[in-house]
C-alpha cells in the first residue's frame, strides 16, 4: 500500500497518459488477427481509445507528429502503418467535442510552424475543450521533413533548440496579449465592446521571428496550454527544466530513471521553478495476463510479427546491410535527431551485449521505454515502486496493441492503483492544470503592474 499523506498536505497522486496510436505501437500490432484494419483515418476508432482513457480517469491522451514524410523510396513506408493517422490538432478538436475529462496533447514542430498560428490554434481549442489543452514541443528536423518544406539551410541541434525558445516566448506574448477579463464585459449601452486598455500588442524582433500583432480571441481558459517535451540530450534537459510543465522521457532501468528525474528536476531553480511544477512521465509499455506466463505470450506474439525483411533502421539509422545477429558497429555517427535515444541505445547494447536483432526486438519496438509483464496486481506492483521511490511522476502509456491493451490496463491495472491510493478515482477540478496540480500563469502584462505597486509601496 502507498505511504498516506501528511494532515494538510496534498496527496501526491500518480500521473497517467496515454500516447495513441490506432492499432497500438508495436510494429506487430496491425499484423494480428484480431486487429481490424479499416480504411482510412476512421475517426470512431481515435475516439473509442480516448474515451477508454478518460474511463481510465487518465490525465492526458499523447499524439506524436512527425511532419513531412519524403517522397524518394516509398518502399521504406511499406512495413510500417503511419498513414492511419490525423493531424493533430484537427484531432484533438474533434475530440474535444466528443470528451469531457481527459486533457489532449497535440504535437507541433516549432520548424514548420509560426507563433502567431500556433497560438491562436491552441487558444481556440483551449476553449472548446473547457481548458484541456495540451502541447508537446518539437523541433526535430528529419530528412523526410527537410525535402517536404524545401530546408536548404537546416539548423543544428542547439539552434532549433533556440528557434523553439523563442517560438514559445512569442507565443506567450501572443496568449497574454489581451487581459483575462477584456471580453467580459461588452457594454451596449456605449456602443464599445472592450477597452482598448486591456489589449497589449505583441512587438517582437528577435533572431527567428518578427510579429506585430494581438491575438484576435480571448486568453486561453488555462492561461497556457500545458507545455510538454521529450528532451533527453544535454541541451533538450535545459529546455525542458525553462518550459516544461510535463516531459514524456525514457528509461528502462531504475538507476536511469533516478539519474534522469534528480537531473531535471535538479536545473528546474535556474529558471526560478520548483521541483512540482513539472512532472516526469516516461514512457511505459506494459502486456497483462491472467497469469506471468500467458502476459509474456502475449508480448512475445507480437515480437514475432515484426518484419526483419527489406530495409533495417534503429531510431532512424540505417543497418542495413549489417549482419542482423552480429553487434552494433561501433564507427556510426550519432544522430542529429534523437542524441539523447541514440545514447540510450548504444548504452544498453554494451551493458547486455546485445544483437542488432535483439536491439530492434528491445528497443525499437517501445523505443527505449520500459515493458512490464505479468498480471495485473504484478503490473501495479512495478507502477507503485517507481512512484514510491520518487523517480518518476506517472507515466506515458504505450500499448503496443490497441484497443484491446488499453481496454485491459484500464478495467484491470487502474483499479489496483486505486485500492493502492496512488491514482483518482474520479476526476477533480475543470482544466489539464487543475488535474496535474500545476498554476495557472499570470498574464506577464499583470505581473509587471503588480510589480511596479511593489516598488513603489517599497
Amino acid at each position: 500500500m502507498s505511504k498516506t499523506a501528511s494532515s494538510g498536505t496534498k496527496k501526491r497522486q500518480l500521473v497517467l497518459g496515454a500516447f495513441l496510436t490506432r492499432y497500438g505501437h508495436h510494429p506487430g500490432a496491425w499484423r494480428q488477427p484480431e486487429t481490424q484494419l479499416g480504411v482510412g483515418p476512421d475517426f470512431a476508432s481515435w475516439l473509442h481509445l480516448a474515451r477508454t482513457a478518460e474511463r481510465g480517469k487518465f490525465d492526458t491522451v499523447f499524439l506524436a507528429d512527425f511532419v513531412g514524410m519524403g517522397g524518394d523510396d516509398l518502399s521504406s513506408y511499406e512495413k510500417g502503418a503511419g498513414f492511419h493517422g490525423f493531424e493533430p490538432l484537427s484531432l484533438i478538436s474533434a475530440l474535444a467535442a466528443a470528451t469531457t475529462h481527459v486533457g489532449l496533447v497535440a504535437t507541433v514542430n516549432t520548424n514548420f510552424s509560426h507563433p502567431y498560428t500556433l497560438a491562436r490554434t491552441m487558444a481556440s481549442i483551449d476553449h472548446l475543450s473547457g481548458g484541456r489543452v495540451g502541447w508537446n514541443v518539437v523541433s526535430s528536423l528529419s530528412p523526410g521533413s527537410i525535402a517536404t518544406f524545401g530546408v536548404h539551410d537546416p539548423l543544428d541541434h542547439a539552434a532549433r533548440y533556440d528557434r523553439a525558445s523563442e517560438f514559445i516566448d512569442v507565443a506567450k506574448k501572443l496568449w497574454d496579449s489581451w487581459d483575462d477579463d477584456a471580453f467580459d464585459h461588452p457594454d451596449k449601452s456605449s456602443g464599445r465592446f472592450l477597452s482598448a486598455d486591456q489589449g497589449h500588442p505583441v512587438h517582437h524582433h528577435g533572431t527567428y521571428f518578427d510579429v506585430d500583432a494581438v491575438l484576435d480571441l480571448p486568453r486561453p481558459v488555462q492561461g497556457y496550454p500545458v507545455f510538454v517535451q521529450a528532451g533527453n540530450s544535454d541541451t533538450g534537459r535545459d529546455f525542458s527544466a525553462r518550459h516544461a510543465e510535463m516531459i514524456y522521457a525514457a528509461a528502462q532501468f531504475v538507476e536511469d530513471a533516478k539519474d534522469y528525474y534528480d537531473d531535471v528536476k535538479g536545473r528546474l531553480a535556474r529558471w526560478g521553478r520548483s521541483p512540482d511544477q513539472l512532472k516526469i512521465t516516461p514512457g511505459l509499455s506494459f502486456s497483462i495476463g491472467r497469469t506471468e506466463e500467458e502476459a509474456h505470450e502475449k508480448f512475445e506474439r507480437l515480437q514475432g510479427a515484426v518484419n526483419f525483411s527489406g530495409p533495417v533502421e534503429l531510431m532512424g539509422v540505417d543497418l542495413t546491410g549489417y549482419p542482423l545477429d552480429g553487434p552494433l558497429p561501433t564507427d556510426i555517427p550519432v544522430p542529429e535527431n534523437g542524441k539523447g535515444r541514440w545514447a540510450q541505445v548504444v548504452r544498453l547494447a554494451e551493458r547486455e551485449k546485445l544483437t542488432i536483432r535483439q536491439l530492434v526486438l528491445r528497443y525499437n519496438v517501445v523505443r527505449g521505454h520500459r515493458v512490464v509483464i505479468g498480471t495485473p496486481a504484478q503490473v501495479a506492483d512495478q507502477i507503485e515502486d517507481w512512484f514510491l521511490k520518487g523517480v518518476v511522476d506517472g507515466f506515458n502509456l504505450i500499448s503496443p496493441l490497441n484497443p484491446a491493451f488499453l481496454e485491459e490496463f484500464v478495467d484491470l491495472v487502474v483499479p489496483e492503483l486505486q485500492r493502492r491510493e496512488i491514482f483518482r478515482t474520479e476526476y477533480e477540478g475543470k482544466t489539464l492544470r487543475d488535474r496535474l496540480n500545476l498554476p495557472r500563469p499570470a498574464n506577464q502584462h499583470s505581473r509587471l503592474v503588480e510589480k511596479a505597486r511593489e516598488a513603489v509601496q517599497a
